[in-house]
C-alpha cells in the first residue's frame, strides 16, 4: 500500500464536516459500500453527489474509516513478527504478534470516559476496560485479544483529524511492534477467560 498516497487522499476529507447523521445500519452499509473499492477522493465525491445530505456524510465517514484502517493494518503486517489473518471474514482477528491473535481499532478519544488524556496515559488498563465496555456494540463487538490505537488531537480537540496522519502512526506503530513484549499486555477478564489487550497512543505532533 503506498501509504503517502493514502495519507494525501484521507486529508482532502478533512475541509468537509465530520457528523454522523445516525448509527450505523445494514441498510445504509449495503448503499455505501462502493466505499472499499473507491481510493480517491475525488472519485467518493462523484458517487455520493446525488445522495441526501445524510447518506452523503455516511459514505464519507465509512470511506476515511476504512482506508485510514486499512493503513494501520498494513503497517501492522509489514512487521516481521506480525502475521496477517488470511481470513478476510474472520471479525475477530485481524493479526497476529508472535502467534498472539489480535483484533485492531483505531479509537479517539473518548468524551465519555470522563477523565484526562493524561489520566488515561497513566492508567491505561482503566481505559481499556471502559473501551471493551463502551465501543463496538455493533457486529465487531466481542470481548477477544485487542489492540486499541488511541488518537488525541489536543490543538483543536477535533481527534477524528488524527486518522489522516497515517506517516505519523507508522512511527508509532513500528515503534511498539520493534519493542513488542508479552509483559506490557493488560489482562482482563469479563467472565469468559483471559483478555490481552493494549494500546498504542498516537498524539497531534507526538508519538
Amino acid at each position: 500500500m503506498d501509504l503517502l498516497r493514502v495519507e494525501k487522499e484521507l486529508k482532502k476529507r478533512l475541509s468537509y464536516p465530520y457528523r454522523w447523521g445516525r448509527k450505523q445500519s445494514d441498510s445504509w452499509d449495503r448503499d455505501t459500500n462502493f466505499i472499499y473499492k473507491t481510493y480517491t477522493f475525488e472519485s467518493l465525491l462523484k458517487k455520493t453527489e446525488q445522495f441526501n445530505q445524510e447518506l452523503r456524510d455516511y459514505a464519507l465517514n465509512r470511506w476515511y474509516n476504512y482506508w485510514s484502517a486499512m493503513a494501520a493494518e498494513d503497517i501492522f503486517t509489514s512487521h516481521d513478527n506480525v502475521e496477517a489473518n488470511k481470513n478476510i471474514y474472520d471479525k475477530l482477528i485481524d493479526f497476529k504478534i508472535i502467534d498472539i491473535p489480535f483484533d485492531h481499532k483505531t479509537s479517539i478519544f473518548p468524551k465519555g470516559f470522563g477523565k484526562s488524556y493524561e489520566y488515561a496515559k497513566e492508567h491505561k488498563k482503566e481505559l481499556i476496560q471502559w473501551l471493551y465496555e463502551n465501543q463496538s456494540q455493533e457486529g465487531r463487538k466481542h470481548l477477544k485479544n485487542r489492540l486499541f490505537v488511541v488518537l488525541y488531537n489536543d490543538l483543536e480537540m477535533q481527534h477524528w483529524k488524527m486518522k489522516s496522519e497515517i506517516i505519523q502512526l507508522k512511527s508509532s506503530i513500528d515503534i511498539y511492534i520493534n519493542n513488542f513484549s508479552t509483559k506490557n499486555l493488560c489482562k482482563l477478564d469479563f467472565g469468559a477467560g483471559e483478555v490481552l489487550s493494549d494500546i498504542i497512543w498516537l498524539q497531534k505532533g507526538k508519538n
